[in-house]
């Protein structure tokens, strides 16, 4: 006969098991971006080899950050082939992208940089019909640079939140300390990847965004206090890497995912 254990070995046994979770658990953070994902089409039509837009979807990004587009796609392709994706050369996007262009005209107005959906649509299916002649290919994924404002006023040791992420403010300058007029509720701008997968339908299956890093910096030099734009802007591959996970997931699961899955 098998034997009962007391009532407050249960109790002790569920402390336990309730601390341990938490031990094992990433922090929290409210601010973490709700994913949206189409699981049932992607478990039917299981994604194994994609391609890496050049362009954007929602738009272009700031000139002071295009020029780091290149290399957080690199970051992205080396993330995507690490979970077992195959990564098709980025240069067949773009040729067939321009030759689309050519046909049907630039999506973006060059005035308000907004994109033109139904010539975006067209240009995409166009592009999508010749990347199908070339061979195997599962879906096409956007990754924009986007970038937000957010204040440093994060309690006393101030710190920014926002998709995830939690970050210290950087000076900028010959001084290392802050004014004590500086102003924590101000604004600084801040940068976030934007993760858009599509399949050949050009079906929208996930969207998802990480935080990466400031944009801007504390001016030391400034003796009321202001916020300048950082001279090493997303340079830090650690910052880089975390918006990369928490961009994909869980169309890549992360680990130490802090906010609350559906």
């Amino acid at each position: 006969m098998r034997r009962l254990l007391p009532a407050r070995h249960f109790l002790t046994l569920a402390l336990a098991a309730l601390l341990g979770a938490c031990a094992g658990s990433p922090t929290y953070n409210p601010t973490t971006y709700q994913y949206m994902i189409e699981s049932e089409k992607i478990a039917a039509d299981p994604i194994k080899t994609v391609v890496i837009a050049n362009v954007n979807a929602s738009g272009p990004s700031r000139n002071y950050l295009e020029k780091h587009e290149g290399r957080i796609d690199a970051a992205v392709t080396s993330y995507l082939k690490e979970n077992g994706f195959k990564v098709l050369p980025q240069r067949t996007f773009e040729q067939h992208w321009n030759t689309a262009v050519r046909a049907f005209g630039n999506p973006v107005d060059p005035t308000t940089g907004r994109v033109n959906r139904q010539t975006f649509a067209r240009i995409m299916f166009s592009v999508r019909d010749e990347m199908n002649k070339g061979g195997k290919l599962d879906a096409f994924i956007f990754t924009d640079i986007l970038e937000f404002q957010v204040p440093f006023s994060g309690g006393l040791k101030h710190l920014a939140r926002w998709d995830g992420v939690t970050r210290k403010p950087t000076l900028q300058g010959p001084g290392n300390a802050v004014s004590a007029d500086f102003d924590w509720n101000m604004q600084a701008a801040v940068a976030s990847l934007q993760v858009v997968i599509y399949n050949m339908e050009l079906e929208t299956l996930f969207v998802g965004r990480g935080g990466m890093d400031a944009t801007d910096a504390i001016d030391s030099r400034s003796s009321k206090g202001r916020y300048i734009r950082r001279k090493n802007i997303l340079e830090n591959d650690t910052h880089v890497l975390e918006g990369i996970q928490l961009a994909f997931h869980p169309f890549i699961p992360f680990e130490d995912w802090p906010g609350v899955d559906e």
